[in-house]
């Protein structure tokens, strides 16, 4: 297929890129460089800096790229910034979403694969989440998320769109040439590296009181090969709608805290501080779905390899992507 690729310059979308040009795929990068690197880029893809709150911008990449498809993952992911800066979320995935499907449409270009997020459900009752969990996002980047899919749900009735929703549990480990680099870093592995680097100083550990096995949180953890494989799937499959991509278990930060002890070799010390408002004991998502649709099953969901691969690249780079 010829694809174009939003935020192929950032996390997610440097490994799905490497693993669709592996594939054999053509693929066009649409990225600001705003948050994503320049050496996140696989030079086997064709490069096109732009933003997409810049309509014109989108609409020519389009023309020019001529693409069967597009996966979209370029926009703004940061929970607390999104509570501080909710006009910058809303201006940066909304508007900068609807830009991309008038573009779409107006090309002629209806298969999208969406990188949506957990995010949309809030703080549900139940866990592990099913597809038809509530959406109830409590901040505005879930919120922000749940809107665009909401707009291409209409471009899907109105118009004949073809979007997946790929709502994504916590993101983490690395390939080998592409890994997490955010400036400022707030997931839990990547700093927990960073401590055993020397680069921090402590782990925070926000509440050890819950209802859970050791009384922190517990989250499930997804290595991003996994969410790689997961949208190259959804490129190929008929199917249109929600799918949740999770390892369908869970960890707490204190095992996660030890195993990355465990693989480091290394002291993280750590430092319990009161719970945050609004964070939930249980976050575990049930990719069943994802396995009857895409036949999609994580390979590797071991929250050692998960560790492991994550390290390596970060003592490869410890100092991240070169900032240029």
């Amino acid at each position: 297929m010829n694809i174009l690729v939003t935020g192929g310059a950032g996390y997610i979308g440097s490994v799905t890129a490497e693993r669709l040009l592996d594939q054999g795929h053509r693929l066009t990068v649409f990225d600001n460089l705003e948050r994503g690197h320049r050496a996140a880029l696989d030079p086997r893809a064709r490069f096109i800096r732009g933003d997409l709150r810049d309509g014109p911008a989108i609409a020519a990449a389009l023309a020019e790229a001529r693409p069967d498809a597009v996966v979209h993952f370029a926009a703004y992911a940061l929970v607390g910034e999104s509570m501080a800066r909710p006009e910058a979320y809303f201006g940066n995935n909304l508007r900068g979403g609807i830009n991309l499907v008038e573009a779409m449409h107006a090309a002629g270009v209806r298969r999208i694969v969406f990188s949506s997020t957990c995010a949309t459900y809030g703080q549900p009752d139940r866990s592990p989440i099913t597809e038809a969990t509530p959406q109830a996002p409590t901040n505005p980047y879930g919120a922000s998320k749940l809107m665009l899919e909401q707009v291409l749900a209409w471009f899907q009735r109105l118009h004949g769109f073809r979007p997946v929703f790929l709502r994504y549990f916590n993101a983490c480990g690395a390939s080998a040439k592409f890994g997490e680099d955010h400036a400022p870093e707030t997931h839990l592995i990547p700093n927990l590296l960073n401590i055993a680097l020397g680069r921090r100083e402590a782990a925070a550990v926000y509440g050890d009181d819950y209802d859970t096995q050791d009384g922190t949180c517990i989250r499930d953890y997804i290595h991003i090969l996994d969410l790689a494989s997961a949208h190259s799937l959804a490129l190929a499959a008929d199917f249109c709608g929600a799918l949740n991509l999770g390892s369908g278990q869970g960890y707490s930060v204190r095992q996660v805290l030890e195993t990355a002890r465990r693989v480091t070799g290394r002291p993280i010390p750590a430092v319990v501080h009161p719970r945050r408002p609004g964070d939930p004991a249980r976050l575990v998502a049930d990719a069943t779905q994802a396995a009857r649709v895409l036949g999609w099953r994580p390979a590797h969901s071991s929250l050692d390899e998960i560790v492991e691969s994550a390290w390596a690249w970060h003592q490869a780079h410890p100092d991240g992507y070169p900032r240029t």
